[in-house]
């Protein structure tokens, strides 16, 4: 046996495959443009509908574990909640069994003109629209390239007596077998791969069906790794989120091992006139909603065993506007001043995301870094909500004077959704320091520290001025401004001379420049909204 050749092709044959899917995933997540995220975080309501989102979302890009990393990002920003999250985990291991069908297809033999027509669309048309067509047509036909490679390569394999022996063993022994799949999606970290190397192997004759459910139910264990990956340093929600798939997948594989006789035979039942890669692709459909039916009643239970299993509070950020009623926009009086109240708690968030950059900027903490994104995305999402309300006011008419205050609250929207922005970038400008391990001299780290503390006062009065229309305020606002000016002019100074001395490096000194210009243009920001109090304008 020539067992370079064998390792070769599988190898090869492997990479194809992975590449095929993630190539086709890639190209239609691209079709289906960038309202995944936004799809699973509204449409989530009931752990019902999340099933549903789970299904088409992974349908959509063909990959169970990108919805599931999706879905525990969302927990980890806050946008979905963990009974929703463990809706969408159930309805996205039911959506990847499209992959097991489409390779149950067996097109091998059509694999290269499927990708000539894929390279077509790819290199002769300009149309992105197409190209994207392409490239999900290229990734398929590669999917299936990788298929027979690997199958050709592993099918002299059936010839030794070894590994027969093991077959029959895997047959004999379920436990051996869930624990083969298990081990093996771990190390390749893809479901969708190990059960079409499963089908492909099943299709050459090396192992029966009987022998493969076991590792079929094993895979789908293994593929809870990436999950358990994407939580690690994430919210105490998200690792919850990623124990219940855990949990769900496991007690799912403990069911249908117990019931491996009755399962093989429905299974024989249900695919009578069709190939072994069909039926596993069966199999695993089978496996994955008949697990759903099961939890779907008990997803408070798996909520609180898990909340139970990892203890610990959690921040919770609720993203969504709390004062934002539709129905008051048959007043639009009443509704501006909830309008109103919806932009001073997005410019709270706006004041908090400072505050959180700040304590980064000098902890390096993580998670203060993570929780500083999320309220970010917050005020962002704040943003776009608020901003279609008071357009929806404004189309409903106001008398002269609530006109003018309208006008004054867009303005302010922009101003605090920039300060945001800024916030942001001092936490990028953080984390480039603690990955390039960048210092900061003394005077430097308390020049810094002195102009965060000033521009958190400025955000807070303009705040504060345009909750209570307090001129006062307003003008404190200007004032702060000017000492923000002042400060960042003798700031870039003194790096200067600290550069003259070889006191600070070029990029501490970049980053600290960058830190400082931020933090100048919160003050703008600021001083703007203290205008509009001011001056209407």
């Amino acid at each position: 046996m020539d067992w370079q050749d064998l390792i070769f092709k599988f190898v090869g044959g492997l990479g194809i495959f992975l590449f095929g899917i993630k190539y086709m995933s890639e190209g239609l997540q691209k079709t289906a443009g960038d309202k995944m995220r936004n799809l699973l975080a509204t449409y989530t309501s009931n752990p019902l509908l999340g099933v549903l989102v789970g299904i088409v979302v992974t349908i959509l890009i063909q990959t169970s574990t990108g919805t599931t990393v999706m879905a525990i990002g969302l927990v980890n920003a806050g946008l979905m909640t963990l009974r929703q999250a463990i809706g969408v985990i159930m309805g996205a291991n039911i959506g990847t069994t499209m992959t097991a069908f489409i390779v149950g297809i067996k097109i091998e033999n059509y694999a290269l003109p499927i990708i000539a027509v894929g390279a077509f669309f790819l290199f002769f048309i300009s149309k992105k629209r197409y190209q994207y067509i392409g490239q999900i047509v290229f990734g398929f036909g590669t999917l299936f390239l990788g298929l027979s490679i690997m199958g050709g390569g592993l099918k002299p394999l059936s010839k030794l007596d070894v590994f027969s022996n093991f077959m029959v063993d895997l047959s004999h022994n379920p436990v051996l077998g869930v624990i083969v799949g298990t081990v093996f999606t771990m190390i390749v970290q893809s479901s969708s791969a190990t059960i079409g190397i499963l089908q492909t192997i099943a299709d050459e004759g090396m192992i029966n069906l009987k022998a493969a459910l076991p590792v079929l139910f094993g895979d789908n264990i293994g593929t809870t790794i990436t999950a358990v990956l994407a939580s690690i340093g994430a919210t105490v929600a998200a690792k919850r989120a990623a124990l219940v798939h855990v949990i769900f997948n496991v007690c799912g594989t403990i069911i249908f091992t117990l019931a491996l006789p009755l399962v093989y035979n429905l299974v024989v039942w249900l695919g009578e006139d069709v190939n072994i890669r069909m039926q596993i692709a069966y199999a695993h459909g089978l496996f994955n909603v008949t697990n759903t039916i099961i939890f779907l009643p008990l997803i408070p239970v798996l909520a609180w065993i898990v909340t139970r299993l990892i203890p610990g509070s959690m921040q919770e950020l609720e993203f969504k506007p709390k004062f934002l009623d539709p129905r008051l926009l048959a007043t639009p009086s009443v509704a501006l001043g909830q309008a109103q109240h919806e932009i001073i708690r997005m410019g709270g968030y706006a004041r908090e995301t400072l505050n959180d950059a700040s304590s980064f900027f000098f902890g390096r903490d993580p998670k203060v870094a993570s929780l500083a994104m999320q309220k970010e995305q917050l005020i962002n999402e704040l943003d776009r909500k608020i901003t279609e309300y008071m357009v929806k006011i404004q189309q409903n008419g106001l008398p002269e004077g609530e006109s003018e205050k309208a006008s004054v609250l867009m303005q302010t929207i922009n101003d605090i959704e920039r300060i945001g922005d800024h916030a942001e970038n001092i936490v990028e400008l953080s984390e480039f320091s603690v990955t390039n391990k960048v210092d900061f001299s003394e005077d430097a780290m308390q020049n810094l520290r002195d102009m965060l503390e000033l521009a958190d006062k400025t955000v807070e009065r303009a705040l504060y001025a345009l909750e209570h229309g307090d001129r006062e305020a307003a003008e404190q606002v200007l004032a702060y401004e000017a000492e923000l000016d002042r400060m960042e002019v003798m700031y870039r100074k003194g790096h200067i001379q600290r550069l003259n001395q070889n006191l600070c490096t070029g990029n501490s000194g970049a980053v600290f420049l960058d830190i400082l210009s931020n933090l100048e243009r919160v003050g703008d920001h600021s001083k703007n909204i203290a205008q509009y109090i001011l001056y209407g304008e």
